[in-house]
């Protein structure tokens, strides 16, 4: 192989979920900016589910797309095949460099390994993890970082948090911002705001959006008792709608439990992927008070369809927001006030809708492309 020029890359896709939350997101928009660029330079093989093999087969054409056994469906199959199938597999199909999207890799890989490592928060939010999730991860996370020749994070602040409180080093350490995709999260058109609104039988309803699951790191208890005392006395108050996966959050039932009467709460589950535009971009604010991300898609992706959003100064989201979303903490009354005060703001929120949607447009998955290829190089090298 020519010096500098990207490697063969085995890309392991079979931890992408169905439901295509953030780290199927991210594998189906690294994989369609790199189906872009498939050439002389670059060689890419792909091994994922079953269901997902005409998706990818379509997404790269230039590539080779393997199906995985179809026992790696489920998770303690998949874990144990990644130790064995995995290098397996890699050493049948030539890779140069094999890539593990999510936290874990083969500790024998035969060849080098790239690991994305998603954030830190197992270590620096351990109270909002059951566990044996936690301690999976931080396993994981420590195991990767010794034994990766690259590792991949989609933040600064992700990669000094492994720096100062596990040592990691930083010279093995890429940053690649995720990306958004414009075409599927983008201003969307009065059409498509009315038909959300009417299958969530929302009528005229305003409402404060969240997009994301229920995990006890999301803090949505406390934007629920937050946005209760920001409506609860207004004449027309916005209905709150809670979409995404379920989680395992037990706090969520208590603070919808004191919900008052008169006000509205929805929790319709997972939305088709081609409604997310009119839910985000209907909403009068889209909120997001997180106690920390590693990078924090849901935020991008609501900037990108020009809805103004509410979030907190943790970790990654000021890398993500910038100056072009509104900040607040976590506690319930300080989010109250700062969602009351953009309810009643409409000049703000149109100022923030403005630079949300230009500042989404500075993160594209060709250039996390770039720096995954980049990474891989460097890896073989």
């Amino acid at each position: 192989m020519t010096a500098g020029r990207p490697p063969r890359v085995l890309i392991d896709a079979t931890s992408v979920p169905a439901d295509r939350g953030g780290v199927g997101r991210y594998v189906d928009g690294l994989l369609g900016a790199l189906g872009k660029v498939i050439g002389p330079g670059l060689e890419l093989v792909v091994v994922a589910l079953r269901t997902d093999g005409e998706r990818y087969a379509r997404m790269l054409p230039g590539a080779e797309v393997i199906p995985a056994p179809a026992a790696v469906a489920h998770r303690p199959a998949r874990l144990a095949w990644e130790q064995t199938g995995l290098p397996l597999l890699a050493q049948q199909v030539g890779a140069h460099v094999l890539h593990s999207p999510f936290y874990t890799c083969p500790l024998r890989a035969g060849c080098p390994v790239t690991v994305t490592v998603h954030d830190a928060t197992f270590f620096t939010e351990p109270e909002h993890y059951d566990k044996t999730r936690r301690t999976f991860f931080r396993s994981a996370i420590k195991t990767s970082l010794r034994r990766a020749d690259r590792v991949i994070v989609p933040s600064k602040a992700t990669r000094d948090e492994l720096i100062r409180l596990l040592d990691a080093d930083p010279t093995r350490i890429d940053v690649a911002y995720h990306g958004v995709d414009q075409a599927a999260f983008h201003a969307p058109s009065d059409e498509e705001k009315a038909r959300v609104r009417a299958r969530l039988g929302l009528g005229a309803n305003s409402y404060v959006a969240f997009l994301g699951s229920k995990e006890p790191r999301k803090n949505v208890p406390n934007l629920i008792r937050g946005w209760v005392l920001a409506v609860k006395d207004r004449p027309a108050p916005p209905a709150l709608v809670l979409a995404g996966g379920q989680g395992h959050d037990d706090e969520i039932d208590r603070a919808v439990a004191d919900v008052p009467a008169h006000l509205r709460l929805l929790r319709p589950g997972y939305l088709r992927y081609a409604d997310l535009p009119g839910f985000l971009g209907g909403a009068l604010v889209a909120a997001y008070p997180s106690y920390g991300e590693g990078f924090g898609l849901p935020i991008l992706e609501a900037m990108a369809c020009a809805t103004p959003v509410l979030t907190t100064p943790r970790l990654s989201l000021p890398e993500v927001g910038g100056d072009a979303v509104a900040y607040t903490s976590e506690d319930p009354q300080q989010i109250a006030t700062d969602l009351g005060a953009l309810l009643d703001d409409e000049s703000r929120r149109l100022s923030l809708a403005k630079a949300g949607f230009d500042r989404a447009k500075e993160f594209t998955w060709e250039s996390s492309a770039e720096v995954h290829i980049a990474a891989w190089t460097r890896a073989r090298a």
